[in-house]
């Protein structure tokens, strides 16, 4: 699979949900005291974001 989400420990030991393309982070969420936090992180960003705005702040 090119793509996948990741859950893993900072260096404090919370939890940071990351999103990875062909082994390369793309995104990571904020730290989470708990997995079960991560987790909600990953299931609202498949839930909201397949839809998500594309917003272009570039000059013409």
């Amino acid at each position: 699979m090119a793509h996948r989400f990741e859950i893993r420990k900072n260096k404090a030991g919370e939890f940071v949900a990351y999103f990875l393309h062909n082994a390369e982070t793309i995104f990571w969420t904020e730290s989470y005291k708990s997995k079960s936090s991560a987790q909600n992180a990953i299931d609202s960003i498949r839930k909201n974001g397949s839809d998500a705005e594309v917003v272009d702040k570039t000059a013409d």
